[in-house]
C-alpha cells in the first residue's frame, strides 16, 4: 500500500509539473504597438454613415429582385460625397448592382490587396419598430451613436472604407501596391450574384491578391468570463452552411385512431435524435491559434487549461462552439387539429466545422435518425472555407495596425461560425481575414440584424482610423 502511495504521489508531481511547465512556456504573441500618423477626420463622416442608412437596401428573399430605386440611390450618393474616390479610382458594376473599385498602385510587381464590405442589410420586422430608439432607416444621430440597419452590419465597414481613401487621396497618397473595394449587393442571400461575381470577374482578369479583408472579426469586450481585456478576433476561416428538410410522409388518419407511426411524432423523434447525437467538439485549425494567443493572455488558472488541452480541451472547446452546430429552424405539417398530416417537415440548419463536409453532415443525419425520413438539402450552402495562415506579410501588417491603433486589445486568430462574402476569396488571394473593428459586448451582439442596431460615435472613429493606417501600413 505504502508503495502505492507513493506511486501515486510520484504520478501527481510529475503531472503537476508538466502542467506547470506547460502554463509557463506559453507565452504572449502580441506584437508590439508602434506610433501612428495624425489623420484628419472627415467632417462629414457621420452624416454621410447617417445618409448611407437612409438608402433601403434591403435584401428580401433570393428570389426578390434588388430594389433598383434604393441600390442606384446609393451609388449616386457614394459619386456625389467621394469626388475625388470617382475622379481617380476605375468603377465597374458587376451584375449591376455590386461595386469594384481600382486603385491603381505605383508597383506593378506587388501583389494587390482586396478590402471587402457589402452593400444590403436584413429587413426589419415591423412589430419591432417600437422598440427601436429611432427608426430603423432614418439614420438617427445622437451625442453617441448613428441609428441604423446597416450601422453595425455592414455599411460602417463600406463607408469607413469610402473615408479613409478619400482621406488619403486628399493627401496626394499613391499605394505601391493596387487596392480593389469590392462591394457586394446581397451577401445577406449568399453573395451568389454579389461578391461570387466579383471574385469570378477577378479571377478572370488573372488577378492574384495578398490579402483579402472582409467582415467577420471585431473587438470583443467582456465576452470572455473573468477577462477584462479587449479581444480583437481576426478569424481566418468561415464554417460552412446547409440546411437539410427532413420529410414524412403517411397515409394520414382520423386523431380518434392514431397509428403506432404518427406524421409529427417521426418527424419530432428524429429532431430530438439530432439535437441528442451532435457531431463531436475537436481541435482542428485555427481554433488551436484560439488556444495559443489567448491562452498565454489569461489568468495563471485559466491558463493552465489553454496551456493543457492534451487534458482539459473538452469544456474550452465547448466554449468556443467548435463543432458543427445542430439547430431545428423550421417545422411545418398539419391543415385540422383531429386530421393526422400525411406530411410533415422540418428544416435543421448546420454550420459545419472544418474538416467536416455537406456530405458527411448528411451521412451523419442518416446515420441518426429514424427509417421512412428523407433527407433533402434545402437552399444555399457551402462547405467550410480553407483557413488562411498567420504567417505572411499580410497578417503581419494586419496584426500590427490592429495593435497600434488599438493597443489595449489582444488579437487573436479564429473561427467565425456565420457566412460572409470572403468565402469566395481564395481563388483570388493567397490570404482571406475577417475583420473590421467593430467593438462587440454582451449588450449589443443582439443587436447584429435585432433591434435598434446602432453604432457608436467613437467606434465609427476608430474604424476609419484603422482603414486608414491599414492602407498606409502596406506601403
Amino acid at each position: 500500500m505504502k508503495k502505492l502511495i507513493i506511486a501515486i504521489a510520484a504520478i501527481i508531481i510529475v503531472l503537476g509539473g508538466i502542467l506547470v511547465f506547460n502554463t509557463l512556456s506559453l507565452k504572449s504573441k502580441q506584437v508590439d504597438p508602434e506610433p501612428l500618423e495624425t489623420m484628419k477626420f472627415p467632417e462629414m463622416a457621420f452624416q454621410n454613415l447617417s445618409k448611407a442608412v437612409q438608402f433601403k437596401t434591403i435584401s428580401f428573399s433570393e428570389d426578390a429582385i434588388p430594389d433598383s430605386t434604393a441600390f442606384n440611390g446609393f451609388h449616386q450618393f457614394l459619386n456625389d460625397s467621394y469626388p475625388l474616390i470617382h475622379e481617380k479610382l476605375t468603377l465597374e458594376k458587376i451584375n449591376e448592382y455590386s461595386l469594384l473599385y481600382k486603385w491603381e498602385g505605383s508597383d506593378a510587381s506587388k501583389k494587390p490587396i482586396i478590402l471587402l464590405s457589402h452593400q444590403d442589410v436584413v429587413p426589419v420586422d415591423q412589430p419591432t419598430l417600437n422598440a427601436w430608439e429611432a427608426g430603423p432607416f432614418e439614420g438617427a444621430i445622437t451625442d453617441t451613436h448613428i441609428i441604423g440597419r446597416g450601422t453595425m452590419d455592414d455599411k460602417s465597414s463600406l463607408m469607413a472604407l469610402m473615408e479613409s481613401v478619400e482621406v488619403l487621396l486628399q493627401e496626394s497618397f499613391t499605394p505601391k501596391q493596387t487596392i480593389y473595394l469590392a462591394f457586394g449587393h446581397d451577401e445577406e442571400l449568399g453573395g451568389g450574384n454579389g461578391a461570387k461575381a466579383i471574385a469570378a470577374h477577378l479571377k478572370k482578369q488573372g488577378v492574384h491578391a495578398a490579402m483579402v479583408l472582409d467582415e467577420g472579426g471585431f473587438l470583443a469586450q467582456n465576452m470572455v468570463p473573468d477577462f477584462d481585456k479587449t479581444v480583437a478576433m481576426v478569424n481566418l476561416a468561415e464554417k460552412g452552411y446547409v440546411s437539410f428538410n427532413l420529410i414524412v410522409e403517411t397515409t394520414g388518419g382520423h386523431s380518434s385512431a392514431p397509428p403506432e407511426d404518427n406524421t409529427l411524432g417521426m418527424l419530432a423523434q428524429a429532431i430530438v435524435d439530432l439535437e441528442d447525437n451532435q457531431l463531436p467538439y475537436k481541435m482542428v485549425k485555427p481554433i488551436d491559434y484560439q488556444f495559443e494567443y489567448m491562452g498565454a493572455e489569461m489568468p495563471f488558472f485559466k491558463r493552465l487549461a489553454f496551456a493543457n488541452p492534451w487534458l482539459f480541451k473538452a469544456p474550452v472547446l465547448k466554449a468556443l462552439n467548435a463543432h458543427t452546430t445542430t439547430a431545428p429552424t423550421i417545422i411545418e405539417g398539419g391543415v385540422k387539429d383531429n386530421v393526422i398530416p400525411t406530411v410533415g417537415k422540418a428544416t435543421i440548419n448546420f454550420r459545419i466545422l472544418p474538416g467536416e463536409t455537406i456530405e458527411s453532415v448528411k451521412e451523419h443525419i442518416q446515420e441518426t435518425i429514424g427509417d421512412g425520413i428523407k433527407v433533402e438539402i434545402a437552399g444555399f450552402s457551402t462547405n467550410p472555407s480553407p483557413v488562411s495562415g498567420i504567417d505572411s506579410d499580410a497578417f503581419k501588417n494586419l496584426e500590427k495596425t490592429i495593435r497600434s491603433v488599438f493597443p489595449e486589445a489582444i488579437v487573436v486568430p479564429g473561427l467565425i461560425g456565420g457566412g460572409t462574402d470572403a468565402r469566395y476569396f481564395y481563388d483570388v488571394s493567397d490570404d482571406v481575414y475577417r475583420f473590421y473593428p467593430i467593438r462587440i459586448g454582451p449588450d449589443s451582439m443582439t443587436r447584429f440584424h435585432g433591434i435598434d442596431e446602432k453604432i457608436g460615435k467613437d467606434n465609427y472613429k476608430e474604424m476609419i482610423t484603422f482603414t486608414y493606417n491599414l492602407i498606409k501600413r502596406f506601403n
